[in-house]
Formats: structure tokens, C-alpha cells, sequence
């Protein structure tokens, strides 16, 4: 132990970039580098498969400190604690009161009441925050557009007569009238002007917002994460530019707004995603010239999506949402909210919320998430990954303002038209299997049935008044459903309808037909056929007979590409048209055997959820 100063590994030296390819070609055979390793993100730039200290030589993002301008990695310096929140529905103020009471003692410190706007009163807001300590817990409070302004009025009132610290209240009401334009294509845009009046009614309490973009609308809608990062941006300088042209001083304007964003299964492309948006978001107010740097901080609320959630093998819900609080929690958001895993069909349930909490918790209490500033810091991939997404995001929004600004776009319907194209291909990719969906269109439990659940529509929150004026759409609105929507709506039909039964007809070579008859398995199961799988048979016509003693719908021959050329004309001849015959490949005879009648091949090429179609209609379902 004489020497401690000694350095380990010096007798290796290390290899240059170009060594590390030359090893690469050489393991590739042959194969294009490019195609084979180069990962081309939706997010309009490509990912290498390895990143090295040099990468970085350009990159501003590694020199910057946690808590200090440009906040790239994030706003404190001594811990990366976050809120733990959950909404509550504040319709009957007395039961949610109860409840808030209830979870704020199972590990939640910031509450979200969504209360109906015909009942925003001092009575609610009394009834509503009894026994609750606004000094120590977060309290969030989104209502109707039109009745923010009273809400935060007599929420002053409600904490002065309390005599609390006016620098202790942290949280929000989430006003954000072009949510609703850009959703539902409602012009509420007189509502903008109670924009300025927010902001100065809050401004004696620095950490409460009265203003919040809420970009986990497009999160869920489908966007990507580049779309998502540079429309939150656009959305948050309309704001800006409204409050300080309305002469709200900069400083002021800057620290009313507030971000909700959402996050995906994308996970280290959503870790960058909140170092990104702070970052560029800096930039921003600074452009503004506030008098602190601290009012160019992004507080941000972070939602585990709903668009990946499924309401088949609805526990995979909890891996997705997992991954993503962890992306949050490592991106140093502000709190987090985590989206129950039965969201999609119920109103959430006491074990679904318990579940939702305790997924924070762990990685909180247990994985010590809170303790370390910006881990991923300095990580050569992770430092690309930012600045790569705020060069893209910075296009979109620079594109954005060129419109006239996020209200002009909005108008225009270009956000819209963006938003559901990329909802629309994905989808598309779905279908063809291009974008997996575990449980879905991918690997879906064979045995599993819908137990009528449905596809749960929640509803919005202004106590279900229609305003004058509001009933005709002037704008484009955004149109989404579920990634697995297509798939489920599909497999409720059969299951209501009438389930197939696919026999697979596995011969010849062991290895091929074993493999073909996993994946026809796994392709029908996706519409909720009943499939049998089989460990083989000598000749075609034993597999036919044990198929058709089965009660088969359909048939599906399993083998190897050589052996179809074989097995498949007398397979189908001798099946004669008593049930549907499929061959589970794309072999070299398939011109052949398309002459001889057969007509479906199920393969990796094949459009998932179009085939499956089809095949229901052509069984009469």
C-alpha cells in the first residue's frame, strides 16, 4: 500500500475510435454498419452504438453545475428530492378532503384537487384544505379557465387568515385556456386575458404558479418526444410574451408559469428530455433580461403516460410506468404524478393508487433516487442525447414562433395536423409491429379475457356546462386514442362475437416448425383466438384430421421454407376447404403455392393488425 497514488490499468493502452470500428467491421461480416448499429431515432437524428470521451469535446451541456444557470442540471444543489403527488377529484370536497388526509400519511406530499368550477367557493376551499398544512405539503388546484382568477383570490384570503408564510406555499393552479383550444379546437381565447390578472394576484407568493403549460396532452396524444419538448417550449413563451406585453414585469411572468409534462417508455431519450427543456427554457427568460437567474428556473410536473397503457395484461402497465418515474426522477423533475395501471378502463381503484404511490416510493426510499443531483451527468450517451434533443426541439420551436407564435399555430391548425400525424404513424407502426406494444402486439396472454372491461372516458372539469359560443370548433382539435386501441376494439369483437380455434399443423424440420408455430401462436392470439399448439406430425394428414377432431377454424402449417414445397399443396387439398388454411411463412414456392389456391402467409412483413382483420371477416366474425 506504499504508493496510494498509483493509477490502475496504465499498462493498457487505450484504443482509438477508429480501432473500436475497425473491430466492429470485422464482427459485422460484411453487414452495413450504418443500417446494422445506427439506431434512427423518430426524433430526426441518429444514435451511434458507442460514444467516447472525444464526443463531447463540442458539447457546452458536462460544464454546467447543478442549481446554477442554465439549470440543465437541475434547480437544487444539495439533493434531487421531488414531490410525490396524486390528483384527487374534488367534486364532493368533504370525501376528498378525507382522502387527501388519508394518503398525505402514506408517503404523498403534494396534492392535485380538480375542482368543478360551479363549486369554487371559500366553503370548498375550506372544507377541501382542512387539517391539511399548506407550509409542508404541495397543493396543486385545477379548475374551469373562467373561474381560476376567483379561485386564487380566495385562496389568498384562505392563507393569510391562516397566517401562513407566504414563501412556504408551493404548488399551482393549472391555468391553461390553450389546452383547450388545442384539444378540443375551442376558441376560449378571451379567457387569455385573465392571464396577466393570475400572475399579479400570486405574485406576493414566489413558489405558487397560477399558469401551467400542460404538454402531457400531446405526451399522450401520441407526439414524440422532440414534438412534446419543442411545442411545451412554444406554448410557455406565448405565455411569457402575453403577460410581460400585458406589463407584468419579466421577473414576475417567468415565475407564474409552470410545466406538466409527460413522459414515455423512451427512457434514457427522457432523462434528456427534462435536462433539455431546462436548459432551453433558460435561454428563453433570459432572452427576457429578468433581474435574478432564478426566475429562468423550469418547474416541472412530470405524468407517466397513458398512451402505451393497455387494458389487456394491464400489469405490464406497471413496467412501463415504473421505467418512466425512474426517467422523472433521474431528469430532476420538481414531483411527479404516476398514472394508475387500471387508468384505461376504471376510475382508479384503492389498490391501483396504493401501487401508483408505492412505485415512487421505492425508488425513492429504497433506491435512494432522491439523494444524488443529475446522476446521469457526464454519461457520454446521455450528454449527446440532450443536446441532440435540444437542437431538434430548438428547430420546432424557432419554426413555431416563424408561425407568428404558439396561439397563430394553434389557429392555423399546424400543431394539430403535426400531433395527429404522428399519432397516425404510430399507430401504423403498431399495426405492422414496428413499434412493440408487450402484451398487445406482441407476445399477448393466450388465455386472457377482457372481463367486460371497456375503454374509460374521463370527463372534463367544468362541472359539464357549455358556455355560449362554445359549441361550434373553429380550430383543428387533436385526435388520439390508445396506441393498443386498435388491437383491443379487435379483440373485444372476437371475444364477443365468436373465438376461433388455430391448430397448428407442425411437421417436418424440429427447430423451424417449433419457432413458426411460436410466432403464429403469438401473431393470432393478438385478435384473442383460442391457439393450439402441437409437438408434431408424421404426415399431413394426421395433422388435418387431429385439427378438424379440435373443431379448428383455421389451420396453420408450420415448417421449414424447403419442406412447404413438400407439405403444403397436400396439406391444403386435403383439407378441402373445411376450415381456413394459413402457411406460416414467406417461403421461395410461394408463387407455387398461391397458384394451387392457398392464399394466407402470416410473416415478420406481415401488417399485424390488418391480416387479423381480414381473417375475422373471412371467418364471418
Amino acid at each position: 500500500m506504499s504508493n496510494k497514488k498509483e493509477k490502475l490499468f496504465t499498462e493498457f493502452t487505450a484504443p482509438t475510435k477508429q480501432e473500436w470500428l475497425d473491430k466492429i467491421e470485422v464482427d459485422l461480416k460484411g453487414a452495413d454498419f450504418q443500417k446494422r448499429l445506427v439506431w434512427r431515432t423518430n426524433e430526426g437524428f441518429n444514435v451511434q452504438p458507442f460514444y467516447r470521451r472525444e464526443d463531447l469535446a463540442n458539447l457546452k451541456t458536462p460544464d454546467a453545475l447543478p442549481g446554477e444557470f442554465p439549470f440543465v442540471r437541475g434547480n437544487k444543489k444539495d439533493s434531487n428530492e421531488w414531490y410525490v403527488r396524486q390528483n384527487i377529484d374534488a367534486s364532493d370536497p368533504k370525501a376528498a378532503n378525507a382522502k387527501a388526509l388519508d394518503i398525505l400519511n402514506k408517503g404523498i406530499d403534494s396534492l392535485g384537487f380538480k375542482i368543478p368550477g360551479n363549486m369554487v367557493s371559500m366553503d370548498t376551499v375550506e372544507t377541501l384544505l382542512e387539517g391539511i398544512y399548506c407550509e409542508y405539503v404541495e397543493v396543486n388546484f385545477s379548475t374551469c379557465q373562467r373561474h381560476s382568477l376567483e379561485l386564487a383570490e380566495i385562496l389568498k384570503t384562505y392563507w393569510q387568515k391562516k397566517g401562513y408564510d407566504k414563501d412556504k406555499i408551493v404548488g399551482s393552479i393549472e391555468w391553461d385556456p390553450m389546452k383547450k383550444m388545442v384539444l378540443k379546437g375551442k376558441d376560449v381565447s378571451p379567457i387569455l386575458a385573465f392571464g396577466p390578472k393570475l400572475a399579479e394576484s400570486l405574485k406576493e407568493y414566489p413558489n405558487f404558479r397560477g399558469i401551467v403549460v400542460h404538454s402531457d396532452a400531446f405526451n399522450n396524444a401520441g407526439a414524440y418526444i422532440v414534438q412534446e419538448l419543442g411545442y411545451a417550449l412554444a406554448w410557455g413563451n406565448e405565455y411569457l410574451q402575453q403577460l410581460t406585453d400585458a406589463g407584468v414585469d419579466v421577473d414576475t411572468a417567468a415565475k407564474s408559469i409552470k410545466f406538466n409534462m409527460g413522459v414515455s417508455e423512451n427512457y434514457f431519450m427522457e432523462i434528456a428530455k427534462f435536462r433539455a427543456a431546462r436548459l432551453l427554457w433558460a435561454q428563453i427568460v433570459k432572452q427576457y433580461e429578468p433581474k435574478c437567474d432564478c426566475a429562468c428556473k423550469m418547474i416541472i410536473n412530470a405524468t407517466t403516460s397513458t398512451y402505451n397503457q393497455t387494458l389487456f395484461d394491464s400489469y405490464v402497465n406497471l413496467l412501463r410506468s415504473q421505467t418512466e418515474a425512474m426517467s422523472a426522477a433521474l431528469g430532476s423533475v420538481h414531483s411527479m404524478v404516476v398514472t394508475p395501471f387500471d387508468a384505461p378502463y376504471e376510475e382508479a381503484t384503492d389498490f391501483s393508487e396504493r401501487i401508483a404511490r408505492n412505485q415512487q416510493l421505492l425508488i425513492k426510499e429504497e433506491s435512494h433516487f432522491d439523494r444524488i443531483v443529475d446522476p446521469s451527468a457526464g454519461s457520454y450517451y446521455i450528454e449527446h442525447l440532450t443536446d441532440a434533443l435540444a437542437t431538434e426541439a430548438w428547430k420546432i420551436f424557432l419554426k413555431v414562433e416563424e408561425e407568428g407564435g404558439f396561439l397563430a399555430a394553434i389557429k392555423a391548425g399546424t400543431i394539430q395536423d403535426d400531433i395527429n400525424a404522428t399519432n397516425v404513424k404510430r399507430h401504423g407502426d403498431a399495426a405492422k409491429r414496428k413499434e412493440f406494444l408487450l402484451g398487445t402486439n406482441q407476445f399477448p396472454n393466450f388465455t386472457e379475457k377482457s372481463e367486460g372491461k371497456r375503454a374509460y372516458k374521463h370527463n372534463c372539469g367544468c362541472g359539464g356546462v357549455h358556455h355560449h359560443g362554445e359549441e361550434s370548433v373553429p380550430f383543428k382539435a387533436i385526435e388520439t386514442t390508445r396506441l393498443a386501441a386498435d388491437f383491443e376494439d379487435l379483440r373485444i369483437h372476437t371475444e364477443e362475437t365468436k373465438v376461433p380455434t388455430a391448430f397448428m399443423l407442425t411437421i417436418g424440420n424440429l427447430a423451424m416448425r417449433q419457432a413458426r408455430a411460436q410466432f403464429s401462436c403469438n401473431f393470432l392470439a393478438c385478435a384473442g383466438y383460442k391457439v393450439i399448439d402441437n409437438l408434431g406430425f408424421k404426415t399431413v394428414e394426421e395433422g388435418v384430421d387431429a385439427a378438424l377432431e379440435a373443431k379448428a377454424d383455421i389451420v396453420v402449417i408450420c415448417s421449414s421454407d424447403d419442406e412447404y414445397a413438400e407439405y403444403a399443396i397436400p396439406a391444403f387439398k386435403y383439407l378441402d376447404g373445411r376450415a381456413m388454411f394459413v402457411v406460416a411463412g414467406a417461403p421461395a414456392c410461394m408463387e407455387d403455392l398461391k397458384a394451387a389456391g392457398i392464399e394466407n402467409f402470416v410473416h415478420v412483413k406481415c401488417n399485424v393488425l390488418e391480416t387479423l382483420k381480414e381473417y375475422n371477416q373471412k371467418l364471418g366474425i
